[in-house]
């Protein structure tokens, strides 16, 4: 059986609105990496990437992901960054140390979501589906390294993306197979 389940796709892809729900759904802990790493640097992303730059945050990322992906024990629902699978040993210690899920989506999907979002920093740009396209083309190749499984996010609801996952996971025996539903029986 799995112990951590990791959501990996480009910002506003769903990884913590998904994480949430299928934490959820299947009784398990979830953590959100860049929660967990504004709890540590005791402030915004988006004001750390301000004064420090972005190398000095993916060093922050990278020892908390290493952290996070060695979780042992009861089953752990992981949303990571954006960005987190820029880094050859994020990419190693995602995919080696639990199973990966990315959810796929376009550029303009993404955009639709998030034109009106401030607060991530990557897209605080004049032209953000440019930056999107940008980050989608140096990414995706990426992301489909590190995944076990893709998933995409393009029309069905949240609740259907979660079932598609929880499917994905029990067909594949990674999950213990769940009791029927009261209203099935």
């Amino acid at each position: 059986m799995v112990s951590v389940v990791s959501l990996v796709g480009l910002p506003g892809g769903g990884k913590s609105t998904v994480g949430r729900q299928l934490a959820r759904r299947l009784g398990a802990r979830f953590l959100d990496a860049d929660i967990v790493l504004e709890e540590r640097i005791g402030m915004p992303i988006r004001a750390y990437f301000e004064q420090h730059g972005e190398p000095a945050f993916r060093d922050l990322e990278q020892a908390v992901l290493d952290e996070l992906t060695a979780h042992q024990g009861d089953l752990l629902i992981l949303a990571t960054g954006g960005g987190a699978c820029l880094r050859e040993v994020n990419r190693q210690h995602l995919h080696e140390r639990t199973t990966v899920i990315y959810l796929r989506s376009s550029p303009e999907e993404l955009f639709r979501r998030l034109r009106h979002d401030t607060q991530r920093p990557l897209l605080q740009v004049a032209d953000p589906l440019a930056k999107l396209r940008e980050l989608h083309e140096a990414r995706h190749a990426l992301y489909e390294m590190a995944a076990h499984y893709a998933v995409d996010t393009g029309r069905p609801s949240v609740s259907t993306l979660v079932s598609l996952i929880i499917q994905q996971l029990e067909s594949e025996g990674l999950l213990p197979p769940r009791p029927p539903s009261p209203a099935s029986s």
